[in-house]
């Protein structure tokens, strides 16, 4: 199964999802740069962490500019998967294919950090190895990891199950301490209403080794691969 990864100007995860994603079974990721329209025959799409062309006006607003964006529209258009990490959760959001807004954290400060994550639904392929209620210990490092979106959306969102992580506590318990960015209700990830589409502010693909901390955000990576060719890693 292809994976392509694709990499903006200033993006700096790239090359971690590359590892991270070698290490999965059934799984072959390529690098896809911003400006190219061939997605390589993938078969799944990351847009990994990063600033990409550097964050100026604020996050993903002009990375979701680039050629290679309206392929990955197309893609995600077709029902097929797309995670977006942080810099690519923006991306996304600034693109139109996930719900809301990323805004300045809470107390204008950038995070990096250990955090722990509750997942809400484990209806996308990208997390369908997961429990509902599981608690997934992860990194995050960002600065506009502030989720927004109005009531109206929400409550779609909640109907639809589009809510897919939550920040949370070790025992997973929901409080204003365990939000450490102020996202409205302590949100973390979201879906598009297929599901095939997942957004989240924390990284998996830095979450995936003991050596670091914590493998927690393999789940992701290997959810993906078992949803899709059902290879168990």
């Amino acid at each position: 199964m292809k994976v392509g990864v694709v990499t903006f100007p200033g993006s700096n995860g790239d090359m971690d999802c590359i590892h991270v994603l070698e290490q999965i079974p059934g799984c072959e990721p390529e690098l896809i740069w911003h400006k190219s329209t061939d997605l390589l025959s993938a078969d799944a799409l990351v847009l990994p962490g990063g600033f990409a062309h550097g964050d100026y006006l604020r996050g993903g607003a002009i990375a979701r500019f680039s050629p290679v964006m309206r392929e990955v529209a197309r893609f995600a258009g077709a029902g097929r998967p797309v995670l977006g990490i942080c810099n690519g959760f923006q991306v996304l959001t600034e693109a139109g294919l996930l719900p809301g807004a990323l805004h300045r954290n809470q107390h204008i400060l950038f995070r990096c950090a250990w955090v722990h994550v509750r997942v809400e639904s484990n209806a996308s392929p990208w997390l369908a190895g997961a429990q509902s209620g599981q608690v997934l210990k992860v990194a995050v490092a960002h600065g506009q990891g502030n989720y927004y979106a109005d009531q109206d959306t929400l409550r779609g969102m909640h109907a639809r199950e589009q809510v897919a992580l939550r920040y949370s506590d070790t025992a997973g318990r929901i409080s204003a301490d365990s939000n450490h960015n102020g996202s409205v209700l302590s949100i973390a990830g979201v879906t598009n209403e297929a599901g095939n589409v997942l957004g989240m502010m924390p990284h998996p693909e830095r979450s995936a080794d003991p050596l670091l901390g914590s493998a927690d955000g393999r789940v992701v990576f290997e959810s993906l691969v078992h949803s899709l060719i059902g290879v168990a890693s």
